[in-house]
Order: C-alpha cells, then sequence, then structure tokens
C-alpha cells in the first residue's frame, strides 16, 4: 500500500525539529509520500527546506486567509519567485475563513482573488481552506473559472449538496481525520458520493488526528487511519483507496514517478 498525504504541516513549529522521525514513522505505515503546506513567509520557506532535505515531500506555499492581512506587493513578488521551485506542486493554502476572521473578509477576498491569478498565470492547482464560507469560497472560485488550473477543497467538511457544486467546478475533495469522526454523517455521506477520480486524502498535521487518536497531535503517518476510515464508508477495501488517491494527487500535481 502506497499513500500520499496531500496536505500536511512539518513544516510547523511543532513538527519540523523532529521531522525526520515523523517521514520514518509514515513511510512504516504506508505514507510515502506528502505535502508540507505554507501559510506565511516562515511557513512557505520552512516547507521548501523540506522538500529539499527529503526526496518523498513536496511543496505547497500561499497565503493562508488568516495571514492575508500581511500580504502586499512584496509578499506577492517573494510567492511568485518562490512557486518556480521545482518541488512546488500547488498554490495553498488559500482561501477564506469567517471563524476568527483575523483578516477583514474584503481583504481575504483579495487575497484570494490575486494568489488564484497568480496560481493560473503559473498553471498551477491551488489548495484552498474554507472555514464557515462555503458561499464565499464557491462564488470567488466560480468567478475565477478555477477550472482553468483545478484544485483541492482540502479537509473537505460540507454536505453533498455543498460538495456537487465544487465538482462542477472542477475541483478534487480531499478527507481529513474529519471522515473518522463518528458524529461528522454530513461528511461520511460526502465520502460515500465523492467520485473515485476526484478523491484525496490528508492528515492536515498537527492538526483533525483521526480517530483512534482524536485529540492527540496528528502526524503524516496517521492518513493511513483516514483512508482506512474513507474506504469503510465507501464499502471498500483501504488498498483500493489508497491506490486511487495516490495516483489522482500525483496527476492532479504533475508528479511523475
Amino acid at each position: 500500500m502506497k499513500i500520499f498525504d496531500s496536505h500536511t504541516h512539518l513544516n510547523d513549529d511543532q513538527l519540523m525539529p523532529d521531522a525526520a522521525k515523523y517521514n520514518q514513522h509514515a513511510q512504516q505505515l504506508g505514507v510515502v509520500k506528502l505535502a508540507n503546506v505554507g501559510s506565511n513567509t516562515k511557513l512557505n520557506n520552512a516547507s521548501l527546506a523540506l522538500a529539499h532535505q527529503f526526496d518523498n515531500m513536496y511543496s505547497i506555499i500561499g497565503w493562508h486567509p488568516e495571514d492575508s492581512i500581511y500580504f502586499h506587493q512584496k509578499e506577492a513578488d517573494e510567492l511568485i519567485q518562490q512557486l518556480a521551485d521545482d518541488k512546488v506542486v500547488a498554490l495553498g493554502e488559500i482561501g477564506m475563513d469567517f471563524y476568527q476572521q483575523q483578516s477583514p473578509k474584503r481583504i481575504q477576498e483579495r487575497v484570494f482573488r490575486e494568489q488564484i491569478e497568480i496560481a493560473k498565470q503559473l498553471k498551477l492547482p491551488i489548495s484552498v481552506h474554507n472555514r464557515d464560507a462555503f458561499e464565499d469560497t464557491y462564488r470567488i472560485l466560480k468567478e475565477a473559472h478555477i477550472e482553468q488550473v483545478g484544485g483541492i477543497l482540502h479537509s473537505f467538511n460540507g454536505d453533498v449538496e455543498w460538495l456537487d457544486k465544487f465538482l462542477e467546478l472542477g475541483m478534487h475533495v480531499s478527507y481529513s481525520g474529519v471522515a473518522s469522526f463518528k458524529k461528522t454523517k454530513e461528511v461520511h455521506e460526502a465520502v460515500k458520493h465523492t467520485p473515485l477520480e476526484r478523491l484525496l486524502v490528508e492528515t492536515d498535521a498537527p492538526y483533525l488526528a483521526p480517530e483512534p487518536f482524536r485529540g492527540k497531535q496528528n502526524e503524516p503517518a496517521y492518513t493511513l487511519y483516514t483512508v482506512e476510515a474513507v474506504a469503510r464508508f465507501r464499502d471498500t477495501n483501504p488498498d483500493e483507496i489508497a491506490a486511487a488517491t495516490y495516483q489522482n494527487t500525483l496527476r492532479l500535481f504533475g508528479i511523475e514517478e
């Protein structure tokens, strides 16, 4: 079994000092490739550093909506330069977050749109963060014609109706440990209805650890348990889910083996 953790954060301060240990554990559980996702200057730089330190790691860099208030022309120029790196496979995580709103909605939208345009210019898929902002996220992606480059709804936690809307835009959908939680019934239904060719898996470590580790620090190795949960709700075996999501991620990120 080979698994690709499409969205994780070994570049986070909690995990990066022990990145080699977490990477070794991941490979022991079949998680042979992973993409570390940035959200600001510090975490983007750390993601790139890990991608060049470990052959099986890739980099996704961009500016998170919570950090969008700090995104100006200097940061945009730096981001464009870094996106040319061979180990960068997508632009992210970008999007909208109305949960805490550390950045005003109008700034979040401006920065989201600006980064989508950069992704389109560079022909890179995007990794989208959406928290309590389904309507705005969908509207912006649709108006931007995101189907031109595609992307991922990371850690999807919506219902089947929202799933269908984003699938119509050509988006892929990635499931995290949330899909394994007992009470997330809407997510379970979305898992069942996601076309196999659009399905990805992730950890979002160090957050959202799946069952049986819920509430503890997450790590890339635990993608295995999300694969098992997805397989259970789709009434199939984990090997099928691992193989399909692995190939889907390679194809979306343009990685050749």
